[in-house]
C-alpha cells in the first residue's frame, strides 16, 4: 500500500450512468494506491451524499471523505446534523460536510427556495452550535423558525463551501473552514479565487492560511478512447453550461458571444438531458469542435507526465490541495505515480479534507 498522498483527492462516482455499488471497490483501490481524500458530489436520482460517504468511510480506513456539495435546505437541520455527526463517528474524524448554493432553476421545479448566502451562513452556525453540544432553543434565522434543536453529542467536523462565484467565495473567506472550487476554472481564475477567500478571510480577523483550499482539475488522459476523451472533457463541460454557464463565464472571463454560440448549436439545444450522460458520441464531437480551445487548456490532459505536471503546477496558484476529476482511481494510478515522482510538498495535511490543521 502506497504512502498516502494528503493533497491529492478523487470525485467518487464521477461517471455516467451511476452504478453506487462501483464506490467501494474505487475507494479501496485510491486508498491502495495512496490517494488523500474521496468527494462526493449528489444529484437527485440514486447519488445521496449521505448514503454514499457512509459507504466510504466503512469501506476505507485512511480515505478522507468530503461531501462536495449538498444543500442546507433539502434537509431539516437536524437531520443534516445527525447524517454528520454519525459520519465522523462512522469515519472516525475522517468526515467533512461541503454546502453550496446549487442551481437556482431546479430549487424552482422542486418549489424550494433559492439559496442565499445569508442562509449558507446561518446553517453553518446552526450545525456548528449543534455539533457543539449546545442546545438551541427558539432559533429564528435565515434558514426558518425552530423551537428547539438538540443533538446530544459532541463531535468535530469541518464544514467546506463549494463554489466558484465571488459572493460565495468571501462568504468562504469569513465562516468555512475549507473550500472547493470549480472543474474548469482557468489558472487565472483560480489564482483570483484563491485571492479572494484569503482577502476576505483576512477582512474578517481569520488567518487566511487556516482555509484549507481545493481545486478541481478535469483528469483526461491519453490511455482513454478518443470518445471517451471528448465525453469526460467537453460533455462534462458541456453539462455545466446547461445548468451555470453564465456564472461558469463570468470566472473565467469567457466571451459571452462565445459561449452564446455553444449553446446555440444544435447539440446543445436538443439536449434530451445531461449531455455528458445522454449525448451520443458524435453530438459530443460537435459540441467539442464549438468550444475555444482555452476553455479546456488549464485542464489535465495528454499523457500520465503531462497530467501529473498539470496537477503539480496547482500548487504555485495558490491552492493547497487538488481533486482529480472525471476518472476512476484504477484510471488514475499512473497520474498518481508520476505525480508522486514530482511531488514537492513540505507539509504534510490532515486526512480530513476539511482541516487545514
Amino acid at each position: 500500500m502506497s504512502t498516502t498522498l494528503s493533497e491529492i483527492g478523487y470525485y467518487a462516482l464521477s461517471r455516467h450512468p451511476v452504478a453506487p455499488a462501483d464506490l467501494v471497490a474505487e475507494a479501496r483501490v485510491a486508498d491502495e494506491i495512496g490517494l488523500g481524500a474521496a468527494f462526493v458530489s449528489e444529484r437527485f436520482n440514486i447519488k445521496d451524499a449521505t448514503v454514499l460517504s457512509g459507504a466510504l468511510a466503512a469501506a476505507t480506513s485512511r480515505l478522507g471523505i468530503g461531501v462536495a456539495a449538498t444543500n442546507h435546505h433539502t434537509r431539516h437541520p437536524i437531520v443534516t446534523a445527525t447524517a454528520g455527526a454519525t459520519l465522523a463517528e462512522l469515519s472516525a474524524g475522517r468526515f467533512a460536510l461541503g454546502l453550496g448554493r446549487g442551481i437556482g432553476a431546479q430549487w424552482q421545479v422542486l418549489g424550494l427556495p433559492t439559496v442565499t448566502g445569508a442562509q449558507i451562513a446561518d446553517a453553518a452556525r446552526v450545525l456548528r452550535r449543534l455539533w457543539s453540544g449546545e442546545m438551541i432553543v427558539g432559533h429564528d434565522g435565515p434558514i426558518g423558525s425552530y423551537p428547539l434543536l438538540n443533538l446530544g453529542v459532541t463531535v468535530r467536523i469541518p464544514i467546506t463551501l463549494v463554489t466558484m462565484s465571488p459572493a460565495t467565495l468571501r462568504l468562504a473567506g469569513e465562516i468555512a473552514d475549507g473550500v472547493v472550487l470549480h472543474t474548469f476554472l482557468s489558472d487565472d481564475a483560480t489564482r483570483a479565487a484563491v485571492d479572494t477567500v484569503r482577502a476576505a478571510a483576512d477582512c474578517a480577523g481569520r488567518d487566511p492560511a487556516s482555509i484549507r483550499i481545493w481545486s478541481v482539475v478535469a483528469t483526461v488522459a491519453d490511455a482513454l478512447e478518443p470518445a471517451d476523451r471528448h465525453r469526460r472533457l467537453y460533455g462534462r463541460l458541456a453539462t455545466y453550461l446547461q445548468g451555470y454557464g453564465d456564472v461558469l463565464a463570468r470566472a473565467n472571463g469567457w466571451r459571452t458571444a462565445e459561449l452564446d454560440a455553444v449553446r446555440a448549436s444544435a447539440s446543445f439545444t436538443s439536449a434530451r438531458g445531461p449531455i455528458d450522460a445522454t449525448a451520443t458520441d458524435d453530438e459530443i464531437a460537435a459540441l467539442a469542435a464549438e468550444m475555444p480551445a482555452s476553455w479546456v487548456a488549464d485542464c489535465a490532459t495528454g499523457s500520465a507526465a503531462e497530467c501529473a505536471r498539470t496537477v503539480a503546477d496547482q500548487f504555485a496558484l495558490g491552492v493547497d490541495s487538488v481533486i482529480l476529476h472525471g476518472a476512476t482511481p484504477t484510471e488514475l494510478a499512473p497520474v498518481v505515480d508520476e505525480y508522486r515522482r514530482i511531488r514537492s510538498r513540505p507539509v504534510e495535511l490532515p486526512i480530513n479534507p476539511g482541516w487545514m490543521r
